[in-house]
């Protein structure tokens, strides 16, 4: 899949004369000697509500708000449309909600409106609504109403106006051209929720429109989880962004770390991610705060990343609350913590039970019957920064529930702990370029009667929104180091994943995927995991770098099915590398190899928004003529050598 996004080009590479091969830097592989398995599950995927990469992201949703919240911020995105000489207004409704979990609404009252001059409200999206033609756009709102004549409060149904209709649009911001309408009759007194589809024809492909709703004559109207969704990754119904999701899958990721770091444990216990509030019908979803700063829908609820996963054709890797949240708020060990012991059970038979248990029954009951595969349990977030040192026992006390209950489920732990060994031990590094360069060795030595590692947060740091060349090479350099240690290193994945581009939707810098509301970029880091995602093999062999230079790094591994060896060079110096390679342990090697290159003018050369494949791989066809050979690596470059033997 990922060599449709690489540019072809088939060529004779520079290769130096053998007699210069002895003053060139030096690698010596033993094709047949592997030191290690590859783990299968090496790279995977990590991410959480942060840089708006659910809401405004991934999840498709296109209303923003579309569950009204609470405070002064509440009709941020939703504005009055009064049109001609109609008269209304909008306020926020605190007593009236289609439900429990949602108790708000926005009540707009229509004093004066036509068929030619209706009322309403209109809604902003996420830095617009993007718009292509001849597409079909799912909508749908709740909503109720009464007639003018009637008080807000009347428990008498003479004065409900059955049948008030309710026009929905799309309109673009500039021209005020209408790209797509439909009309929804029959509001009555009572909360009910309404279909529509919006089909646009020959529209421009834009991002600058929004969704109008109005109403033709004076009443008063309630609404609540106004909602429209584009088309989605494999015709899901509500499922994720196409464009991003192909990306993803470029990536050949085997895992996604769900739901988050921060924003699974939430600043507070309160605003943890309470997973059971997030699944079934959206009017039971109450939403809740992210910790940067702004509410998440819950429309990526747990039934929604497991599907993620499924869509992808990955595992989860399922991060369950363990009793600790940001602001220094903990569950002491004990008593106390067993209703949290408890949630994470049900959370685990909910993922992985059969619909004749209590939670895969409920699973069942939201669509999907089958249970997920599930190996990897991980027992907090970032859980080191608990001051109160009681990581050690919460962990103990979720490490034998769990245990007990689920014997095969390997449990990760976010901290070292001591009275329990861990299976896993999760390790997070964010690191300036130079870091990632000297410390790309980090795990050739480590202790291996240790935990395996899983290396669950980490990117080079250079760059904004999204990283540039520099942190690519800082990336792939490192990524040689977990490759040739993958039988401690079982698992890693970068963060954060996305980041939407927009004015206010950054929180945190450096992100691997940007995007606005109607496109997206891979950075030249996203380009780097695409190329050691795509080009891996299952076995580690011995290969040993001599006089490389402070700034060249090497993997290899092998696939020994299949023939192919994968030789992985980071040159990130300024000047051109000669390499001279020597393979030993193999009768031949095939008279052509593969090189895929990503490389750049200077450390700084970047992908953004407006220019998005500035920085993508080229693939060249070179001649091999034996098992020695010298090839020259560009400045600044990312090498993958694919080579039959």
């Amino acid at each position: 899949m990922c060599k449709g996004y690489f540019a072809l080009v088939v060529v004779a590479a520079y290769v130096l004369p053998l007699s210069l091969a002895a003053q060139a830097p030096s690698l010596a592989i033993q094709v047949d000697h592997p030191t290690a398995n590859v783990s299968p599950m090496l790279y995977g995927l990590m991410t959480e509500e942060i840089n708006f990469s659910y809401d405004g992201g991934l999840y498709p949703e296109l209303v923003r708000d579309r569950a009204i919240g609470r405070g002064w911020g509440a009709l941020e995105h939703w504005t009055l449309a009064a049109r001609g000489n109609s008269i209304a207004k909008v306020s926020i409704d605190e007593g009236t909600g289609p439900s429990a979990a949602l108790p708000r609404s926005i009540k707009v009252s229509v004093s004066a409106a036509t068929d030619a001059a209706p009322a309403g409200v209109q809604n902003d999206g996420y830095w617009g609504i993007a718009v292509r033609p001849q597409t079909s756009y799912a909508g749908s709102f709740y909503a109720k109403t009464y007639s003018t004549g009637a008080p807000a409060d009347s428990s008498s149904s003479a004065g409900w106006s059955a049948g008030v209709p309710v026009t929905v649009s799309l309109v673009n911001d500039e021209t005020g051209v209408t790209a797509a309408t439909a009309t929804v009759g029959g509001l009555t007194g009572e909360w009910k929720q309404y279909s529509f589809t919006l089909k646009t024809g020959q529209a421009p492909e834009s991002s600058n429109n929004h969704l109008i709703l109005t109403i033709p004559r004076p009443a008063t109207v309630w609404l609540d989880l106004v909602s429209l969704f584009p088309p989605t990754y494999h015709d899901r119904p509500f499922g994720n962004r196409i464009d991003l999701m192909e990306k993803l899958a470029a990536m050949h990721p085997k895992f996604l770390r769900l739901p988050g770091g921060n924003y699974l444990e939430g600043d507070h216990i309160a605003e943890r991610f309470e997973w059971k509030k997030t699944i079934g019908p959206w009017i039971d979803r109450p939403t809740h705060p992210s910790p940067w700063r702004y509410r998440s829908s819950d429309g990526m609820g747990l039934l929604e990343f497991l599907e993620w996963c499924e869509d992808l054709k990955i595992e989860p890797v399922l991060a369950v609350y363990a009793g600790y949240s940001m602001a220094q708020e903990h569950v002491e060990p004990g008593p106390a913590l067993e209703p949290y012991v408890q949630d994470a059970l049900d959370e685990i038979e909910y993922a992985t039970g059969g619909a004749d248990t209590k939670w895969g029954a409920e699973r069942a009951k939201n669509g999907h019957a089958a249970p997920f595969p599930l190996h990897y349990v991980e027992i907090g977030n970032e859980d080191e920064f608990d001051r109160s040192g009681s990581y050690d026992g919460r962990y103990a006390q979720y490490y034998k529930a769990i245990k007990q209950r689920y014997p095969n489920l390997q449990v990760i732990a976010t901290a070292p702990v001591k009275s329990v060994k861990p299976d896993v031990l999760d390790e997070h590094f964010y690191m300036p370029a130079e870091q990632s360069f000297s410390d790309a060795s980090h795990y050739d030595k480590a202790d291996r009667n240790g935990p395996k590692i899983f290396v669950g947060e980490w990117a080079t740091r250079e760059g904004e929104p999204t990283p540039n060349l520099e942190a690519a090479l800082g990336d792939a350099a490192w990524m040689t180091g977990m490759e040739r240690n993958s039988d401690l290193v079982i698992m890693a994945s970068y963060a954060p994943l996305f980041v939407n581009v927009n004015p206010g939707g950054m929180q945190w810098a450096t992100d691997l995927i940007g995007y606005n509301a109607l496109t997206s970029y891979g950075s030249p880091s996203y380009w780097a995991q695409v190329l050691f995602g795509s080009y891996l093999g299952t076995e580690v062999v011995a290969s040993t770098l001599t006089n490389g230079g402070p700034r060249v790094y090497t993997s290899v591994t092998r696939d020994e099915k299949s023939h192919k060896l994968f030789i992985k060079v980071v040159n990130a110096s300024s000047e051109a590398a000669p390499l001279s390679i020597a393979l030993s342990g193999v009768a031949s090697v095939g008279p052509e190899a593969k090189l895929i290159t990503l490389s750049g003018k200077t450390p700084n050369a970047t992908n953004t928004i407006a220019n998005p494949r500035a920085i993508v791989p080229v693939e060249q066809t070179i001649q091999v003529v034996g098992p020695k050979f010298v090839q020259r690596f560009a400045p600044y470059s990312i090498n993958v050598l694919e080579l039959s033997y």
